[in-house]
């Protein structure tokens, strides 16, 4: 194994293009279709320069402004001090991934992902549980780094602090200022870096991995319609044509049975809230 940092100013144009050639920590979960906001597809053609790089948003110009006062508040409740690493971090192991990680725990073989998020998510954070997405991208940071552990400290609106912890011993206790600790096997961390390979051969090749729902708005953009006429041959999709064609059949069939029962419901009801 070996490590190499690279020193580009993050949210640069060079940063933004270095990104495009490998997988980042906030693309791992829409690799393995864990992302609500993202998908292979949406990734790959991303990544092909089919669709432009997400630049960010209000909400992630917020988070990044969060960060800081995220990174103080995890010092205040963990007795732990934390420092900056501005670099990319590349691993010889895994060449088609990349690690940008907000902090690393000084004194301590471990790092810190910093999150803020909505209080309408808050049922997303229920018996010590976290999204998904935010499990994928520490367990990319996890391999590209090979730290022992990662802690993810989150902010809910703003009045819920949680602290997580993800670590690769099974022997490693929760603190008590964490909601849980997650146990990350080495078999855990090499599916994720084997997807994350496989994705990234078909960005090289130029080959789209199969589209899923939520996926329209991405095909749109891949594919604009810009004049009619174009005829394809569709007996490659033939069972998909079908399954299409009986299923909005069933909908609309299920339908109409919902807006006759909700006609029942309120013909009984009349007047009354």
């Amino acid at each position: 194994m070996k490590l190499e940092l690279l020193s580009i100013q993050h949210n640069s144009p060079e940063w933004l293009a270095f990104r495009q050639t490998g997988i980042g920590g906030s693309d791992a979960a829409s690799v393995v279709g864990l992302n609500p906001f993202s998908s292979p597809y949406a990734l790959w053609a991303e990544k092909t320069g089919r669709t432009p790089p997400f630049e960010g948003n209000l909400a992630t110009d917020v988070g990044t402004y969060l960060e800081d006062f995220i990174a103080k508040r995890f010092e205040a409740v963990s007795g732990k001090r934390v420092r900056r690493d501005n670099h990319s971090i590349l691993n010889s192991l895994y060449p088609y991934s990349i690690a940008n990680v907000d902090r690393v725990v000084v004194g301590e073989d471990c790092g810190l992902e910093c999150k803020s998020t909505s209080a309408l998510n808050t049922k997303r954070f229920r018996g010590g549980e976290f999204p998904t997405n935010y499990y994928c991208q520490c367990v990319h940071y996890l391999a590209i780094t090979e730290r022992a552990k990662w802690f993810l400290a989150v902010l809910i609106g703003n009045n819920d602090f949680r602290v997580y912890q993800l670590t690769r011993s099974i022997e490693d206790t929760c603190p008590d200022w964490c909601e849980s600790s997650v146990y990350i096997s080495d078999d855990e961390i090499a599916a994720l870096m084997d997807a994350e390979q496989k994705l990234m051969v078909l960005i090289e090749n130029d080959t789209p991995p199969a589209a899923q729902d939520g996926d329209g708005a991405t095909l749109e953009a891949v594919y604009p319609v810009e004049e009619a006429g174009t005829v394809v041959d569709g007996s490659p999709v033939l069972g998909a044509i079908r399954e299409y064609t009986d299923l909005s059949a069933q909908i609309k069939t299920l339908e109409g049975l919902r807006n006759d029962a909700a006609s029942r419901i309120k013909a009984f009801m009349k007047d009354a809230e």
